[in-house]
């Protein structure tokens, strides 16, 4: 087993330790009827958050240059022979995930190259299931799999017209002419996406694994530069040991990879270096220095670039020679890619865990305490009444109705606030609502239609990008207004009535601006330089502007889940703790009343609430000791959780 694959599993455990840890605490807290609809809520996107956790590594590389046989060697060698396509030449034509669904059969979903002439993204069209072509898989037959693998490198010729049609021909490429045959037509994929539904130990356990179709499809195909190769946890860039490092990987590396988390530089091929006619030191030499002057192009330590051979690498572990395995250095890689993916991984997972987990343990134990109190103080009163006359009960009772009616009348004043909270909710979605930014999308496309220059298309563009970052500062502001209204109620509602209140959940709409920042300097790496654009290059950016809208749309979503999350749990643990107050308000008024009737009940109800006291105590140990084995699984670490194993 490789360390990667090791690694990977190791990381599979730790989520499903916290997993365990946090349906336990869940059943906890509803047994101790603590649990609201709030919290329920925050649990539940805590569970499916682990439940849904993908790691994705991407693999871009221009062709033949051995990225195939890479993902063979690292995740596909227990199965005895390749699984994707290797060969001289390109296998991967379009681009290619490889990840497992349960709720599809094992298959290979194909999306229609003619789809590029529509405007929608690929994102989009994984909504439109009618629109993909889907082949069966049968994952017991190696050469099965093979030849449905080979789907992905299917091409067909079409005019120059349609090419351009699709952003796919470029009469100033240099390239262009070796895609054109003698009879005019041009070569082109035959698909323009494909998912790949495999189950794969690894792929089950949330790998997802991204194979690119060379770097010119980086340029021309918006899903890899906008979605598919940013949120990539580890990309790994793979040049040749015999051709080094050409003026298209610079740009490639330059404009869409170097400089994010986990970006590695494999030098693969390092076989060919392997001369019997020189001496291992001397080969070993030759190798250096190829990764020295790869490593000065890319303004790289030594250290970042990895000296392999994929092939030697599949053949080693295939045939079980450690020799030949150890000598194509494959192994280092799979060390190095798993130290520095899996753990930066699992620390990202575990911020949010503990953000989310910080929140809704103090609100459970701040319950728990008021819970508590409201019993000592029921008891100190009952206990002050023995052997005391009607009209000290009755001077009681009186006290506790006017307590209420001063709760009651605070009551009133939140109900204000609610209207307050409501209409500032509202204004909330007002600027972040999916229509408004659905309107935004059309104005801007009919404007871009509209022009037949390229400032007038930029103009288009860049009065899109700044109402949508006005849009998200206007909901912000919204946000804090709410915030600061809630800060002030959880104050009142603490000072005044001993409710044991801290600061309200914060939240804020950044992480989305930036999002939006980081998907507007992807638009301006591809079109910002080039003054005046061709007719292709003008069809390209209107594809590329579709897959912006797109991914746009994908981050305003998410950014109106999280603010319709917030919202709800904002007042949760003001409204739990009234509940829980005005409860035992009516408690307390409901004993005291039986006290006054019938003086020979007041032992009875010491004694239950004694033994209620008993109860919250042994709760409140149950729920820390919960929460200690939370924060224990939390903050494992793989290696410990290795040892344990």
């Amino acid at each position: 087993m490789s360390n990667l694959v090791q690694k990977f599993q190791e990381y599979s455990s730790w989520r499903s330790g916290v997993m365990s840890a946090l349906e336990r605490y869940r059943a906890c807290v509803g047994a101790s009827d603590l649990a609201d609809s709030a919290s329920d809520q925050r649990f539940s996107r805590l569970q499916a958050r682990l439940a849904d956790d993908k790691l994705s590594i991407a693999f871009v590389a221009e062709f033949s240059r051995g990225k195939s046989e890479l993902i063979n060697a690292i995740f596909f060698a227990d199965y005895g022979q390749r699984i994707l396509p290797s060969s001289a030449g390109r296998t991967t034509m379009c681009p290619t995930e490889l990840l497992y669904d349960e709720t599809f059969p094992p298959s290979i979903r194909l999306l229609p190259i003619e789809t590029r002439a529509e405007a929608a993204s690929t994102s989009d069209f994984k909504e439109q299931s009618h629109v993909w072509s889907v082949l069966p898989l049968d994952i017991h037959s190696g050469e099965g799999m093979l030849e449905a693998f080979k789907q992905v490198s299917l091409t067909k010729r079409v005019s120059v017209e349609e090419a351009k049609r699709y952003g796919l021909y470029h009469e100033d490429d240099p390239d262009a002419s070796l895609a054109m045959g003698d009879d005019g037509l041009v070569e082109i994929s035959q698909w323009r996406h494909a998912i790949v539904n495999f189950p794969h130990p690894l792929l089950k356990q949330g790998l997802v694994i991204i194979d690119t179709p060379g770097l010119n499809a980086i340029g021309t195909e918006p899903e890899l530069t906008l979605n598919l190769i940013p949120n990539a946890h580890a990309v790994l860039f793979i040049l040749a040991a015999d051709t080094g490092v050409t003026r298209s990987d610079i740009d490639v590396w330059r404009d869409h990879i170097g400089g994010g988390p986990a970006r590695m530089v494999v030098l693969n091929k390092i076989d060919s270096m392997w001369d019997e006619l020189r001496s291992a030191e001397e080969i070993e030499q030759q190798i250096d220095k190829q990764v020295a002057s790869v490593a000065q192009t890319l303004h790289l330590s030594p250290q970042q670039v990895f000296p392999i051979s994929a092939q030697k690498g599949l053949v080693g572990k295939v045939n079980r020679d450690p020799e030949l395995l150890a000598k194509s250095r494959l192994p280092l890689l799979e060390t190095a890619l798993s130290g520095e993916l899996i753990p930066s991984k699992q620390e990202i997972v575990r911020g949010q865990l503990k953000a989310e987990m910080q929140e809704l343990t103090a609100s459970k134990q701040q319950l728990l305490a008021a819970r508590a109190r409201s019993v000592v103080e029921q008891l100190v009163e009952l206990k002050s009444l023995r052997g005391k006359n009607q009209n000290i009960i009755e001077h009681m009772m009186k006290r506790v109705e006017l307590e209420k009616k001063e709760f009651d009348a605070s009551l009133m004043k939140l109900q204000g606030t609610r209207a307050v909270f409501t209409r500032l909710s509202t204004e909330v979605f007002t600027s972040l609502g999916m229509d408004i930014l659905k309107e935004d999308i059309r104005r801007t496309r009919d404007a871009m239609e509209k022009s037949r220059f390229s400032a007038g298309l930029r103009t288009a563009v860049k009065t899109f990008f700044e109402q949508i970052q006005n849009n998200l500062d206007l909901s912000n502001r919204k946000i804090e207004e709410i915030t600061a209204m809630m800060t002030v109620m959880y104050r009142k509602f603490s000072t005044e009535h001993g409710l044991a209140l801290s600061s309200p959940m914060p939240f804020s709409l950044e992480k989305y601006r930036k999002e939006i920042e980081m998907i507007e300097g992807v638009y301006h790496k591809q079109f910002g330089t080039a003054a005046i654009m061709t007719t292709p290059q003008v069809v390209l950016m209107t594809k590329f502007f579709d897959s912006i809208a797109s991914r746009v749309k994908q981050s305003f979503l998410q950014a109106n889940r999280d603010v319709e999350a917030w919202l709800k749990v904002v007042m949760a643990p003001l409204e739990a703790q009234i509940w829980e107050h005005r409860s035992q308000l009516k408690k307390r008024k409901q004993s005291i009343e039986r006290i006054h009737l019938a003086t020979d009940t007041l032992e009875e109800k010491i004694e239950t609430l004694e033994k209620m006291q008993a109860e919250l105590e042994e709760q409140k140990k149950t729920l820390l000791m919960l929460e200690a084995e939370l924060k224990k699984a939390i903050s494992a670490e793989l290696a410990a959780l290795k040892a344990a194993a």
